[in-house]
């Protein structure tokens, strides 16, 4: 499973620990994942997903997962929540 949020697209970074004498080692920083469950207000369907809480936190800002998912770009987004979006914007046309 791979380390990265399924809204904003973040994922693991790189860069070193740095000792007090300035020794250098690589070491990895990793986003804080939770598993969470996003209702969708248009569907009124939950559906499970892999999140990092700074995107928990913009989802709430503006007004929910249908908000969210409109205002976002297709490149950031997973195939899975791709598929939400779509679904979510022929429902909401129709």
């Amino acid at each position: 499973m791979a380390r990265r949020c399924e809204l904003t697209g973040k994922g693991v970074q790189a860069g070193n620990n740095v000792s007090h004498a300035k020794n250098r080692s690589r070491r990895r920083f990793l986003p804080n994942l939770c598993n969470v469950h996003l209702m969708s207000d248009t569907l009124g369907q939950s559906f499970a997903m892999r999140v990092c809480t700074r995107a928990l936190k913009s989802v709430e800002h503006r007004g929910g997962l249908d908000a969210f998912l409109a205002k976002s770009k297709d490149i950031e987004l997973s195939q899975k929540v791709l598929k939400i979006k779509k679904l979510i914007a022929r429902k909401s046309a129709a």
